[in-house]
């Protein structure tokens, strides 16, 4: 498997965003000591709200095990910015055409654009690469940064559980994608479907 390859479609590509310098990048084995010198010093920012509680709670191991674990159909990405990890994003092959997402950017990063950047790069291949019609998020409750993303970039809440609410982006394949370039308000989302 090449650096960039993690999914079953094959490669999966660098994603571009409308800022400049930031990136996203498949996630790989080989990304294992960076991504956890991120995690490690993020614990408290992670886990505040009581949600990616098993990234909080990481070690060099259980993050190289994880970055080996083949993601399926799944994409996984790195956040860049200038060549930098400084956050993740997933789309999650729940039931094709519809996909679930989760993200966390570092906490010296939150509020810049961003979330929002990386966000809108990724839905947006979904729609015209992967032929995505619907993205679900789950928002653990008091995570009011995420929760506004995602309304900005065109999200509903759909469902209220006990611990977090779901929300859901309808896409049109080949049609445009509003989220692409607005205003940011960063956070994390885990996916849900």
């Amino acid at each position: 498997m090449t650096s960039h390859e993690t999914s079953a479609r094959g490669p999966a590509p660098d994603l571009t965003t409308t800022v400049s310098g930031l990136v996203l990048r498949a996630l790989t084995p080989e990304d294992a000591a960076e991504y956890y010198a991120v995690l490690d010093r993020n614990r408290d920012h992670l886990s505040r709200l009581g949600d990616h509680r098993e990234e909080s709670a990481a070690t060099p191991a259980w993050v190289r095990a994880r970055l080996g674990e083949p993601p399926g159909r799944d994409l996984r990405y790195g956040i860049r910015l200038g060549g930098a990890l400084i956050g993740r994003i997933d789309l999650l092959a729940v039931r094709p055409p519809a996909y679930g997402t989760g993200y966390w950017l570092d906490r010296s990063h939150v509020g810049a654009g961003f979330a929002s950047a990386a966000c809108a790069a990724l839905y947006d291949h979904a729609r015209r690469s992967l032929g995505a019609t619907e993205i679900y998020a789950g928002v653990t409750h008091g995570n009011d940064r995420s929760t506004a993303l995602l309304t900005r970039l065109g999200f509903e809440q759909v469902t209220v559980f006990e611990e977090y609410t779901r929300f859901r982006l309808r896409l049109t394949p080949g049609g445009p994608f509003r989220g692409v370039g607005e205003a940011e308000g960063t956070g994390g989302a885990r996916g849900a479907g």
